[in-house]
């Protein structure tokens, strides 16, 4: 949600100087609010909706409910965060379907604001649900606009009807009228009108927009706008609201780097609702728009249940019960590894799922450090090895992890990394799968599980690796190299960067227990 990033450090910023006091005065909530001002001013917010926010967040911030709270700065936080909600549009609003089919839904904004895109996205969302959607390309004016629907029905498995080439030529309403009835005649239940859009408001677009409403009678009418196109975000929402009069707002372009303040005022000063927020330029980059989660992303208080649901519509629920029971049975391997890595891949990017944990504002710079390539020479590095390697990575000699490094495009210490930081971790999956508590690199024993040094003597005993045997001098090198990086690993679990000490909390370890049944 880059879009949102300067506002929500500026706001972050401005509650953590908060939590330094222990009560608060008028002159601390009028430095507050005025910071708050600044912020969403600066953020391209409406200046209507930040006067009546700001008086509204005064107004409660010197009310009794923050004098009497045990913690005054997470009280004002609390405050914010619900007068945010109210202004992005209180609660969410799914799409409204007809009784009888086809759902009728008319797409409306202006050009380069993302509808045919957008029209693409919500169709494969649609047929994700069960829905047989149809794409009408009633977009005639902009060149190649009907080529460009067409691309995007047959990358989300939609159909289309297109019956006008486009580009200038045919007339959009009577497209639109026998699209709906195309629709009725072979049973698909909803229609998703693409109309034209232009670089400015006008009269034209406005009574092309009318007649197509006229002649469809849509059940939804989402006006799709740029989260990037700044203060003119609300004179073009009114403008469209006025001429053609929309149920519901979609946010495009939401992984942007523009302030994008303005596309928060619009369900404020429209009074309708935001039913969608395009996060990406993947056809599954679309999400229901969820003011409370907004909110809280924006405050980063973190998106736990948007990040839940994405993991549930990615994971297999009896793969992850099959998963569960090779923890259990000491079965886990690097097969079973890379399918989880693919099923995480389906879920998008890495950055994005982690940037919906709470605090994750503070760790901007980690964020943006982390390369989601690392991901695809993990899968690599274990596609290199032969089935019987990856289901017994003790067979990896010298020779073998030189093979799988010179296959995958890295160097053994990658592989030796992979491999040592696979087996530490299923070893500690294995245990806490069993409802144990293991004993966890970087932190020793953990107190009151069991006796400090009870696996210290095998640790003594263990083996000195010899050297390569090799007559080549070459080979003999770079195996002996990959042998001593084994015994001095960097990384972090898997191999994917940062740092090796890094473990889990016990609450963790306890949340790990409660996903496999264990209490």
């Amino acid at each position: 949600m880059a879009t949102f990033g300067t506002l929500s450090d500026r706001l972050t910023e401005t509650f953590r100087n908060l939590r330094t006091k222990g009560k608060l005065t008028a002159a601390d909530v009028d430095g507050t609010v005025r910071e708050i001002r600044r912020a969403l001013l600066d953020a391209d917010v409406a200046l209507v909706v930040v006067k009546e926010f700001t008086a509204k967040v005064r107004e409660r911030a010197l009310g009794d409910e923050v004098n009497k709270a045990l913690n005054p700065a997470q009280q004002v936080v609390q405050i914010v965060n619900e007068e945010l909600v109210q202004i992005l549009g209180g609660e969410q609003r799914r799409l409204q379907f007809a009784k009888t089919a086809p759902t009728v839904i008319m797409l409306a904004g202006l050009q380069g604001s993302g509808k045919t895109t957008f029209a693409g996205k919500l169709a494969k969302q649609l047929e994700g649900e069960g829905h047989t959607p149809l794409l009408v390309a009633a977009d005639l004016q902009r060149p190649n606009a009907v080529n460009q629907l067409q691309v995007v029905a047959e990358q989300a498995g939609a159909a289309v009807y297109a019956p006008e080439p486009g580009n200038g030529v045919g007339d959009p309403v009577k497209v639109s009228r026998e699209g709906v009835e195309y629709a009725r005649r072979q049973q698909h239940d909803v229609v998703i009108i693409d109309t034209a859009g232009r670089l400015g408001v006008d009269a034209e677009l406005m009574k092309q927009a009318a007649d197509i409403r006229k002649a469809v009678e849509p059940d939804e009418v989402l006006f799709v706008i740029d989260a990037m196109i700044g203060q003119d975000a609300v004179n073009t929402a009114k403008a469209f609201q006025e001429g053609v009069d929309f149920t519901g707002v979609v946010l495009s372009k939401l992984d942007g780097d523009a302030r994008g303040g303005a596309a928060l005022s619009v369900a404020s000063v429209t009074g309708r609702p935001i039913i969608f927020a395009s996060t990406g330029e993947r056809l599954e980059d679309l999400e229901p728009f969820h003011p409370d989660r907004m909110a809280s992303r924006i405050l980063d208080l973190g998106d736990i249940l948007t990040l839940i649901e994405q993991a549930q519509q990615a994971f297999d629920e009896e793969e992850a019960m099959k998963m569960a029971e090779k923890l259990a049975t000491e079965a886990f391997t690097l097969e079973d590894f890379l399918d989880q890595l693919q099923q995480m891949k389906k879920m998008g990017s890495m950055k994005k799922m982690l940037g919906m944990l709470p605090g994750m504002g503070q760790m901007k710079q980690q964020l943006e450090d982390f390369d989601e390539r690392e991901i695809d020479r993990t899968e690599a590095i274990i596609r290199s090895m032969t089935p019987g390697e990856r289901r017994n990575p003790k067979v990896l000699n010298g020779s073998r992890r030189l093979r799988i490094a010179r296959g995958s495009g890295m160097t053994v210490t990658d592989v030796n990394q992979l491999v040592q930081r696979f087996e530490q971790a299923a070893k500690m999956m294995k245990t806490v799968a069993r409802g144990g508590t293991p004993n966890i690199p970087g932190m020793g024993a953990v107190p009151g599980m069991g006796r400090p040094g009870a696996s210290s003597k095998r640790g003594k005993k263990g083996k000195s690796s010899k050297g390569s045997r090799s007559g080549n001098p070459a080979k003999r090198a770079a195996e002996n190299a990959g042998i001593a990086a084994t015994s001095t690993p960097t990384g972090s679990g898997f191999g994917l960067g940062g740092g090796a000490g890094q473990a889990p909390s016990e609450a963790d370890l306890a949340e790990i227990q409660k996903l496999f049944g264990k209490s």
